[in-house]
């Protein structure tokens, strides 16, 4: 099953737009799972069996088990195979932001998509077409090109005007001038998405640009993360973002529900929240 018609899916069973971020940083886990043999893995499973019924997809993000070493991959690995045996119907998005030249790109793919067996990884689109083709290739799974990020810092190159040019008899002229996102949001949507299995990351703390992209790029889906914590307007983020089928949007929260005393609550009371403005 390709990586959309699983999420559409799942969309519909649970009526849900929301993924669960598992952002298991150690340090801020609750004490009674430290004691265990896989304290991530225990706090990860406690929190999928709490919400699994209330969300679109999980998204770990690679970071935290990689900062533990061998004892972290196994927690992610371990984390990935109880979602597939348990809850086989729900995407796994491997947040690694991943991008280097085409043969490392290739040992990155096998390890997120041969070894862990997610359903999606996030990328980012600096070395270009060619050397993202070990990723773009994989055509049943999600790729999840970086666009417009969500964090306080991204215009810092993202807002960057770039000038975009056509080659015609060898001379080099100037076309018009956008910005560095937009630019991206075009490629990934006309010359990237070979095999319809794209998805473009666009922050919630960026309503207005989330707007601008969702007007390029027609129905296709956005992880959107920056709601929660990050402090992104769930109403505005909605009503920007949506597609035409009032869907197309996996809407990340990660530490306003993994690190409260009940997740199952927060994970309810955002899918309502999400679900107000989507279903108006």
């Amino acid at each position: 099953m390709k990586f959309q018609e699983k999420l559409d899916k799942i969309v519909k069973k649970n009526n849900s737009l929301l993924c669960v971020g598992l952002d298991s940083d150690f340090e801020k886990i609750p004490p009674r799972f430290k004691k265990k043999k896989q304290p991530l893995f225990e706090f990860n499973k406690n929190i999928i069996d709490q919400t699994h019924d209330l969300v679109c997809a999980y998204k770990p993000n690679s970071a935290f088990y990689e900062a533990l070493g061998l004892n972290g991959i196994l927690a992610l690995k371990f984390t990935c195979h109880y979602l597939q045996k348990n809850y086989p119907q729900i995407p796994i998005i491997l947040d690694a932001k991943r991008g280097d030249i085409g043969s490392t790109n290739e040992a990155y793919a096998k390890f997120i998509f041969d070894f862990l067996g997610v359903d999606a990884v996030t990328i980012h689109p600096y070395l270009g077409m060619e050397a993202n083709l070990p990723f773009l290739n994989r055509k049943d799974k999600g790729i999840i090109i970086l666009c417009r990020t969500s964090n306080p810092g991204a215009g810092e190159l993202q807002d960057l005007s770039a000038s975009i040019h056509n080659i015609t008899d060898d001379r080099r002229k100037s076309r018009n001038k956008e910005s560095l996102y937009i630019h991206i949001a075009k490629k990934v949507v006309s010359e990237w998405n070979i095999n319809g299995n794209c998805l473009l990351v666009v922050g919630a703390t960026y309503p207005k640009e989330l707007a601008e992209i969702r007007k390029l790029a027609g129905d296709m889906t956005f992880l959107v993360p920056g709601v929660g914590t990050q402090g992104g307007d769930v109403g505005k983020t909605v009503k920007a973002g949506l597609n035409s089928k009032k869907a197309g949007m996996i809407i990340n929260s990660s530490r306003s529900i993994i690190f409260t005393d009940n997740p199952r609550s927060e994970a309810v009371k955002l899918r309502e929240e999400i679900n107000k403005y989507r279903l108006t």
